[in-house]
């Protein structure tokens, strides 16, 4: 990173560019060049970049009320937001929840719920999950490189087992006989007050959690006295193409985590649950100086009146067929060895880069990152070997844009050089 900022050389940043301006799956940069964006402020922009809709409450909210902690007093934002969320989540029986400024801080504070509502610290998570950089959020990350590293010991009791998905090889059965294995060997049961997962990882590489696992996972929660906590930060708000994730797994959680597209660009975050879980806390054991913030909630507000619309749904439909099409045809015609095939499921989708001989090489992400870039084509690595393209337009992407963006990314694959450097 470019030092004469005074920003921390602990960031990396994927694409060296400063962007300026951008217009739903379009950015500009401050030299006046324009970029189809298949990143989306890492799926924070599932409805584009400044929806009208969006910015018009942004507007109209700031000329009114910019900020008050609702743990000094309440205000009408938070309060008409956190009943249309608990609606629109599709868990039975009444909910009830909290606003964060980000998906961490939701993670940390089911956390603490967990504890405190089972009376137990352990947690169990997945390799490949990513949950957060902060410091109890960071454990729980399924892998060391590069966000444990340097840190000494971590909050303790979190385990890891693997991911069980149609998208990497990892059967039901291995991942049942690993959380098994760790009940027998690790820890007691007892000792375990909560399992998170993504119903679809993020940058774990796209990939969607084996349906038939997640409703024996249901089950081991119920019969053990677990809660079992879904992160939806990435995956929600339309990202697959319905409104959250686990209902492809067809099971229900007891806390959802959400962020990222929340507030359609704001910092926002929410941890909503059953009551039961969410109820009977310590009095003052959770809130924050910005949760909640009433501009962040106007947006939040008008992102769910952007999909109460037919319209983004039968957009986001358009996106994820075309997308199915297009890398399926691509196998077919052969494009490039490198091409593995999808990950993921609806909208939500990745492209494998794993050739049939030499398997993944991180030299092939390094060439895409830069030949898009140069065309005028932002894109996102994911997954173990960073040899996933994470694709994440907003689903209202317009048809002509996506077209053109596939088409550079068409170009790009198949100009993938034979010898690629060590």
């Amino acid at each position: 990173m470019d030092s004469m900022y005074n920003v921390t050389d602990a960031f990396t940043m994927v694409h060296p560019v400063t962007l300026s301006k951008g217009k739903n799956a379009q950015v500009w940069d401050t030299d006046g060049k324009r970029y189809i964006d298949f990143v989306g402020g890492i799926g924070v922009l599932n409805f584009g970049h400044c929806h009208p809709h969006i910015v018009d409450a942004i507007v109209e909210q700031s000329q009114n009320l910019i900020h008050y902690a609702y743990n000094a007093a309440g205000h009408l934002p938070y309060q008409t937001l956190m009943p249309r969320l608990c609606d629109l989540i599709p868990i039975e029986g009444e909910l009830a929840g909290m606003l964060t400024n980000c998906g961490a801080e939701a993670t940390e504070n089911a956390i603490k719920i967990a504890r405190i509502k089972t009376g137990r610290v352990g947690v169990i998570a997945f390799d490949g999950g990513f949950h957060g950089r902060t410091l109890a959020a960071v454990n729980l990350n399924g892998k060391v490189a590069p966000y444990k590293r340097g840190l000494g010991p971590l909050a303790g009791s979190v385990y890891h087992i693997p991911f069980p998905s149609p998208d990497n090889g990892i059967s039901d059965q291995y991942a049942i006989d690993a959380l098994s294995r760790l009940c027998e060997v690790e820890t007691d049961i007892n000792n375990i007050g909560a399992i998170i997962a993504e119903p679809v990882q993020g940058e774990g590489g796209f990939q969607l959690m084996s349906p038939k696992f997640a409703q024996y996972l249901r089950k081991f929660c119920d019969d053990n006295g677990i809660l079992l906590i879904m992160d939806e930060i990435q995956s929600g708000f339309g990202r697959t193409g319905i409104p959250f994730a686990f209902k492809h797994l067809g099971i229900e959680p007891d806390m959802i985590l959400l962020g990222k597209s929340i507030a359609g660009g704001l910092p926002l975050g929410a941890v909503i649950g059953k009551s039961s879980v969410m109820n009977d806390l310590p009095k003052g054991s959770l809130g924050g100086t910005y949760s909640g913030n009433p501009v962040a909630c106007a947006a939040a507000n008008a992102t769910l009146d952007i999909m109460s619309e037919d319209t983004v749904w039968v957009s986001a439909k358009h996106y994820q067929q075309t997308i199915k099409t297009t890398i399926e045809q691509w196998q077919q015609e052969g494009l490039t060895p490198w091409l593995h095939g999808l990950t993921g499921i609806g909208a939500m989708r990745g492209i494998e880069l794993r050739h049939p001989y030499h398997g993944t090489h991180p030299s092939v992400m390094a060439y895409i990152l830069a030949e898009g870039r140069k065309q005028g084509l932002l894109l996102m690595p994911s997954g173990k070997y960073r040899h996933i393209i994470r694709l994440l337009p907003p689903v209202t992407i317009e048809p002509e844009t996506l077209q053109e963006g596939l088409t550079i990314l068409k170009g790009i694959l198949a100009s993938i050089p034979d010898e690629l450097p060590s």
